[in-house]
C-alpha cells in the first residue's frame, strides 16, 4: 500500500467552522445583485446547500441561468459579504484542526488547504485564523483551473508539493463535491467529515472511503488503514 505523503483538507466546514456564514454571504450577494430572482429563494438556497464546496462562480452561474456577467458580479458581492461577516462574527477553527495539521506535518506529511473561495477571501480567512504558516500550500480555483468537483485543486496541490503519486494523497472534506474531487483525482484515501454541510449518506454516495466525525479523526483513520508508518500516532493529538 502506498504511504500517504500529502493530506488535502477543505476549509469552510472541514477545518474552519462555518456557522452558516457561507449561506449568509450567498443571501447578501443575491439580495444585492438579484442574481437568484428567477427562482424562489428557498429553491435557490437549497441549490447553494447542495453545491457547498463548489466554485462560487459556478454556483452563481447556475442561479443566474448561465449569465456569466451576472454570476461574476454576484461572486464579487459574495466575496465582499463573506469578508464583512468574518469581520462581524470572527473566524474559528473546527476544534483541534490546527493541532491535527501541525501533527501531520511534524510526522513528515505535507498538508494543503483547498477552497471554493477566491484567493482574497481565502487569504483573509487564513489571516483571521493566524494560519498563514500552518500549511504547505493553500489553493483556490483561480490557482488550479476548475473548482470542485473537478480534480484540479487536488492535482495542483500534488504538483506544488512534489508528491510522488496520486495514490499518496489523502483528501478530507465536508461536502459531496469534496469527496467527488478526491475520487476524480485518484486519491489513495478520501474521507468525508460530519462537521459541515453534508451528512453521512451523501458523503458515502459520493464515494467516501470513510466518514469521520471531524478532521481530528484523520490520523487514526490513516493509521488503521496502513497508510502511515509505525509510530505515527505517537506524534499526533
Amino acid at each position: 500500500m502506498t504511504a500517504i505523503e500529502l493530506v488535502v483538507f477543505d476549509m469552510a466546514g472541514t477545518t474552519v467552522r462555518d456557522e452558516g456564514i457561507v449561506e449568509q454571504a450567498f443571501q447578501r450577494a443575491a439580495e444585492r445583485t438579484g442574481v437568484a430572482d428567477r427562482m424562489p429563494w428557498e429553491e435557490a438556497l437549497q441549490y447553494v446547500r447542495d453545491t457547498m464546496g463548489m466554485s462560487k462562480v459556478d454556483v452563481f452561474t447556475h442561479l443566474a441561468g448561465g449569465d456569466i456577467a451576472a454570476a461574476t458580479a454576484a461572486t464579487a458581492q459574495f466575496e465582499g459579504a463573506y469578508a464583512e461577516l468574518i469581520a462581524e462574527q470572527g473566524a474559528a477553527e473546527v476544534p483541534g484542526a490546527a493541532d491535527t495539521i501541525r501533527a501531520l506535518r511534524d510526522a513528515g506529511i505535507t498538508v494543503a488547504l483547498t477552497t471554493g473561495f477566491a484567493p482574497t477571501t481565502r487569504d483573509a480567512l487564513l489571516d483571521a485564523l493566524g494560519w498563514r504558516d500552518l500549511v504547505d500550500v493553500a489553493l483556490s480555483p483561480a490557482d488550479a483551473g476548475r473548482g470542485r468537483p473537478a480534480p484540479d485543486l487536488i492535482l495542483t496541490a500534488l504538483l506544488r508539493t512534489a508528491t510522488s503519486s496520486v495514490r499518496a494523497v489523502a483528501v478530507a472534506g465536508d461536502t459531496s463535491s469534496d469527496v467527488l474531487s478526491g475520487r476524480r483525482a485518484g486519491a489513495g484515501f478520501v474521507a468525508g467529515v460530519l462537521s459541515g454541510a453534508h451528512g453521512a449518506d451523501a458523503l458515502l454516495a459520493a464515494g467516501a472511503d470513510a466518514v469521520l466525525d471531524d478532521v481530528t479523526a484523520m490520523p487514526l483513520a490513516l493509521a488503521e488503514r496502513g497508510f502511515v508508518t509505525d509510530g505515527f500516532l505517537s506524534r499526533t493529538p
